[in-house]
């Protein structure tokens, strides 16, 4: 008799939960596109604050312009919804002489939702949205970076670089300038030197995951590569010499010279990989 009683409301449960589920909204999608093209000369700095989701991808090109598209995917449960969204998310820009911002807009930037909308509908807060970028700078120019989930490609920029990503797979092309890394989470690949090297020092640092560094032959530089918890370095560059005959390489620690060791060359993982090797050319 219990074990009826039981069935009874276990299929009771079940004829309720069906009608309910069912009437659970699906998300509807939008993905729309925004773009933007002006002036800018080389030798400026471009600095890209991303979305909480989503890829940037960087390339230098020979023009004094930078050339902006957004591909913008907004999800809500009404059509209605997805029209008050699109209306707060994108991107804008701040624009100086020497200096170019390109700042992602959504519901998670709270002190935008305050000047565009303080009658906002809290519901739609939150919602998931992601803004994929590709933006062409001058070859010229320095670079910043902010992102939080998603890829990252950088090429063909010849300036200094300061990156700092939540979690990416990421790649980066350095042709010289200071280049300043930091990744939570994720994967790393550097190449160094693929296009000619014009040695500046770098600081590469990957909390958890893989960090894949590409050195040339003709890079001359002092590499400090470090492991600081779980992991190993996996080196294949049989050019590295020890900066001091008493302290040998060891699966946890490099310090070593390459060439005559004109720049100084960090690179940092927390738990994961570190692999030095020769670029693979096409």
């Amino acid at each position: 008799m219990n074990k009826l009683i039981v069935l009874l409301f276990v299929l009771l449960a079940a004829a309720f939960s069906i009608p309910a589920f069912a009437q659970t909204p699906s998300m509807l999608k939008r993905t729309t596109t925004k773009t933007d093209r002006f002036n800018f000369g080389a030798g400026g700095t471009v600095a890209v604050v991303g979305s909480p989701n989503g890829s940037i991808r960087i390339e230098g090109w020979q023009n004094n312009e930078i050339e902006i598209t957004a591909e913008i995917e907004l999800q809500a449960a009404t059509e209605a919804d997805l029209g008050k969204l699109a209306e707060v998310t994108g991107f804008t820009t701040e624009e100086t002489p020497a200096r170019t911002g390109i700042i992602s807009l959504g519901t998670h930037n709270k002190a935008a939702m305050k000047k565009l909308q303080k009658k906002f509908p809290k519901e739609l807060i939150g919602l998931p949205f992601r803004i994929d970028y590709v933006i062409h700078v001058p070859k010229y120019c320095d670079l910043e970076i902010d992102g939080g989930k998603g890829d990252l490609s950088v090429t063909g920029v010849e300036g200094s670089m300061r990156i700092n990503f939540l979690e990416t797979n990421a790649e980066i092309s350095v042709l010289g300038g200071p280049t300043n890394v930091t990744v939570g989470s994720g994967k790393v690949d550097v190449k160094f030197g693929i296009h000619g090297w014009r040695g500046r020092s770098a600081n590469i640092q990957v909390a958890t995951g893989n960090l894949n560094v590409s050195l040339t032959a003709n890079v001359s530089a002092e590499i400090d590569a470090t492991i600081l918890r779980i992991g190993k370095i996996e080196n294949t560059l049989l050019d590295l010499k020890p900066r001091d005959r008493k302290v040998p390489f060891t699966e946890k620690s490099i310090i070593a010279k390459k060439g005559v060791g004109d720049v100084s060359l960090k690179f940092t993982v927390g738990d994961g990989t570190l692999r030095m090797e020769r670029p693979v050319f096409p």
